[in-house]
């Protein structure tokens, strides 16, 4: 599976793939071999960060 690289198209997807699909971003970026790091740091640049208890980048 393609994930955008445009981070704002990332920020919906990655947030949807949570909520619809994965218990957290470690099972989404095994489940999507994604890397995590990389994911963390382009939504960094727009101000997100992951929030484990509500499972998604606010």
């Amino acid at each position: 599976m393609n994930i955008p690289g445009d981070p704002v198209m990332l920020l919906s997807f990655i947030n949807m793939k949570l909520r619809d699909e994965y218990e957290d971003l470690d099972k989404l970026c095994e489940g999507l071999d994604a890397d995590k790091d990389e994911i963390i740091k382009k939504l960094g640049t727009m101000g997100y960060r992951y929030n484990k208890e509500n499972n998604q980048f606010k």
